[in-house]
């Protein structure tokens, strides 16, 4: 019998294009692109940069960003790595010295080289045809003259105040009433327009040899920091063929380490295994299915996945069938694991956007960029409205793990852009926010749109859950009893969670109609997300 789902939001359809984005505003400013004649990667681009105005608490200019491009000419995909590097006078041997024994969770320290100007770079050179000055000319209005505040930014703001007024550059943006601003209320970040000015007169350079890469520099001097001029002018964003794996004839794509998108496919290989359409969508058997395979290839995630250019990641060995089989063989269907060590292959916030966009051509774009937690390091550079992120919280200081802090290294990264290809064609466009609940939100979305027909509002809608770090699952409300009541049976630890819980992601998704020339786009009601199409 076919699985009955409810979705509140319409599934929005289009001929031409379409685009799905974490808010409104955003997805308006890519669709003006697309209706321009613009890319699928113009339109990701002018839709990131609205993104980094409208959703300051989750991505800006001193982020990271991932993306995979789909060209439909060549039938090319390629993934984007533009996240960027720790300083080169950074070591675990340099903040043990400061007395440090971790990586500050906010301030300078921990802060990488951010990534997201010279990924817009990168795109454009290899498959845009505008260029920045009109890609960024919405985002710098909006900045300029300001936008209504929604009530999510006021609770961020509200909740993060004490952080925020420790830099007194946020202070003067986010508090410039003497107090949060009140759903309604406009936000203008004067600062920020002009730097998202001056990088769309001069291009990269501006932020990574140029006036705005000085000022990060000085100011991380003052605020001692180790951010230096070989720091900026060395960064490079990475082009790399994804990583990829078969699900029930579809081919599940997303981008090779430093990501932890690798988790995807391979609790993916082990759920193939499973009959999860026989065990009834979101019931008991169901979730604790898929809820143990993701601890079996979170294990071996945290093991292995950092910079592949400072140690060997064993890709390959991770996405075998036969060791999805194996690992297929360790899951109990009874009783939930406790945590599980990984296999040893030597002997054999929080926050972040994401957006989708398929042009009139057919390409497509899976584009995901973050601060990492909420506001990133908390520190605003004076004069520029930038946050910087604080994604050098990953870094470890035990020169014995694999993510160690090392100079001009990448740190371990949860953002997870993905595709599903039926054939050699994009079928489905897809991601979310949400740190390490990305592939688990991904694999949940995957399995409603393949195992149970959902389209893509419906897949997007349906209750979810995430594993925790402790060994718990936070489950949303809208959960039947008998699924509450069987997982606890079962052994797990439940944190029951509101009907729509943004702990659980904010899933957006186009899936594509090759033969009848149709787009369809669902858009999670958890957050903003927007979809339009045309």
């Amino acid at each position: 019998m076919k699985t009955q789902f409810v979705s509140h939001r319409p599934l929005v359809m289009g001929n031409d294009w379409m685009i799905v984005a974490g808010h409104p505003l955003a997805s308006q400013a890519g669709a003006a692109i697309l209706q321009e004649g613009g890319t699928a990667v113009d339109a990701a681009i002018a839709a990131n940069a609205v993104l980094g105005v409208v959703r300051p608490h989750m991505n800006g200019l001193g982020g990271d960003l991932f993306a995979l491009v789909y060209m439909a000419q060549t039938g090319q995909l390629k993934a984007l790595n533009a996240s960027g590097r720790s300083p080169y006078r950074a070591s675990c041997e340099t903040y043990t010295e400061m007395g440090l024994d971790r990586i500050p969770p906010k301030g300078v320290l921990s802060a990488t080289v951010p990534g997201v100007v010279d990924g817009w770079a990168e795109l454009i050179r290899k498959y845009g045809c505008m260029d920045l000055d009109r890609l960024l000319r919405r985002a710098i209005d909006l900045a300029e003259i300001g936008f209504p505040v929604y009530r999510e930014l006021t609770w961020f703001i509200e909740k993060w105040a004490e952080t925020l007024k420790r830099s007194a550059a946020a202070e003067k943006v986010f508090f410039s009433r003497g107090r949060a601003p009140v759903p309604g209320e406009r936000l203008v970040q004067s600062d920020l327009a002009k730097s998202l000015k001056k990088i769309a007169e001069t291009g990269r350079d501006v932020f990574y040899r140029g006036e705005l890469g000085e000022t990060l520099i000085d100011f991380s001097n003052e605020s001692g920091g180790l951010f230096s001029i070989e720091d900026m002018a060395d960064h490079r964003s990475t082009w790399h063929d994804p990583i990829q794996t078969d699900y029930r004839g579809y081919t599940l794509c997303t981008h090779p380490p430093n990501s932890q998108g690798i988790a995807w496919p391979m609790i993916a290989n082990i759920v193939e295994n499973c009959d999860l359409a026989g065990a009834g969508h979101n019931t008991a058997d169901y979730v604790h299915q898929i809820v143990e395979a993701t601890k079996l290839a979170f294990a071996d995630r945290d093991r292995y996945v950092c910079d592949p250019e400072f140690h060997h990641v064993p890709v390959e060995r991770m996405l075998e069938k036969d060791y999805a089989r194996k690992q297929f063989i360790r899951l109990s269907k009874e009783a939930a694991a406790t945590p599980i060590e990984p296999t040893d292959f030597s002997s054999s916030g929080e926050d972040t956007v994401y957006l989708a966009v398929v042009d009139q051509h057919g390409n497509a774009v899976s584009l995901i960029q973050s601060l990492y937690e909420p506001f990133g390091s908390g520190t605003m550079i004076d004069g520029t409205g930038i946050l910087l992120h604080n994604r050098g919280r990953d870094f470890r200081l035990d020169t014995r793990h694999i993510n160690c802090l090392e100079p001009h290294k990448r740190p371990y990264h949860t953002l997870t852009p993905a595709m599903i290809l039926k054939g050699e064609h994009p079928f489905a466009v897809l991601g979310s926010p949400g740190a390490d609940g990305q592939t688990q939100t991904l694999m949940q979305v995957t399995c409603n749109l393949i195992e149970f027909g959902a389209d893509p509002q419906e897949a997007v809608e349906a209750a979810r859950w995430r594993y925790n770090p402790d060994n718990s699952i936070s489950i949303e409300d809208r959960f039947p009893g008998e699924t509450i009541n069987g997982l606890k049976a079962k052994g797990h630890q439940l944190n029951i969670r509101s009907d729509w819980d943004a702990v659980c992601g904010g899933a957006q998704v186009i899936l594509i109609d090759r033969e009848n020339h149709a787009l369809f786009a669902g858009a999670d009601p958890r957050r903003q997300g927007y979809a339009i199409g045309h």
